[in-house]
């Protein structure tokens, strides 16, 4: 049994890293915690702490983790901003038309890439080489709009502001 006396500390290292691969799968910031109590009872053991002394350190120092860190982690997590990514970003972006946008078909040139496109409802066909912007997209087809008009400036006109 001496083996196991001297591999008290690999075993708390292995349960640290299974708690380590449960919260990745997780992402509740609960098995990160158990990790760190484990960690902490892995150094005991290798500092040769007896077995009892290692499950108290590993006790009182998940549950402080849990208690003390854990919400601070909690917050800063739900404070941080969702990144759109794939398609929905390219909701609202500029596109340039290369083939006539109609309510079926059309092609459209969109972040640099060329994508199949139709006409939102409640607009006609859109010519090449017209800007519009994309509404939403439908699987693999972009659904634009055309560019809105850009408001007039009065003052380059010599009008007034009505």
């Amino acid at each position: 049994m001496d083996w196991l006396r001297d591999t008290e500390w690999l075993l708390w290292v292995a349960a640290s890293l299974a708690a380590v691969l449960i919260e990745i799968v997780s992402l509740s910031f609960f098995f990160l915690m158990i990790a760190g109590g484990a960690l902490a009872a892995a150094v005991a053991a290798a500092f040769g702490a007896s077995l009892p002394l290692q499950v108290l350190i590993f006790s009182a120092s998940s549950a402080g983790l849990l208690f003390g860190v854990r919400p601070s982690l909690k917050r800063w997590a739900r404070r941080t901003p969702a990144v759109v990514m794939n398609a929905a970003a390219l909701v609202g972006m500029d596109a340039r038309v290369l083939e006539t946008v109609t309510d079926n078909t059309g092609l459209v040139k969109l972040n640099g890439e060329v994508w199949t496109a139709r006409v939102a409802p409640g607009h006609t066909k859109l010519e090449v080489g017209s800007d519009v912007f994309v509404i939403r997209i439908d699987g693999a087809t972009a659904v634009v709009a055309p560019e809105p008009a850009p408001p007039a400036n009065h003052f380059l006109e010599g009008n007034p502001i009505p």
